[in-house]
């Protein structure tokens, strides 16, 4: 739950798992990804990145019925992160409304896609 300035309560409907395994980061999302959850995830993913010796990030979008371009900027900004550190994101996982809304905006041109969250895993050198 979030208190908006005004005093209207926002009920969060975003779950965020994380998980280091090694240098890499997996990030599990269930629900949606919009405009109130994405300063969530942003914050959880970027104290990761500071704190801890990860370089690639794992985003497992299997159980994510949602996002809006918000989502797509949070993904954007991590992706340089890892990006600046020689790093790589993955997907992998992801439902078929978040796939074709990647494909719309190009994401897919940048960030790898995998078919599941232990082959993507494998790929990094951590399952």
């Amino acid at each position: 739950m979030q208190i908006e300035p005004r005093g209207r309560v926002i009920m969060l409907s975003l779950q965020i798992g994380v998980e280091e395994r090694g240098a890499v980061l997996l990030v599990r999302l269930v629900g949606e990804l919009d405009h109130h959850t994405a300063e969530e995830l942003r914050t959880q993913v970027e104290n990761k990145l500071v704190q801890h010796e990860v370089r690639h990030i794992v985003l497992n979008l299997e159980q994510l019925s949602f996002m809006d371009s918000s989502g797509l900027g949070v993904i954007l900004g991590r992706y340089k992160q890892v990006k600046a550190v020689g790093g790589e994101m993955v997907v992998c996982a992801i439902s078929p409304a978040v796939k074709r809304l990647f494909e719309l905006s190009g994401l897919f041109k940048i960030i790898r896609l995998e078919e599941s969250e232990q082959y993507a895993l494998q790929t990094l050198g951590v399952a």
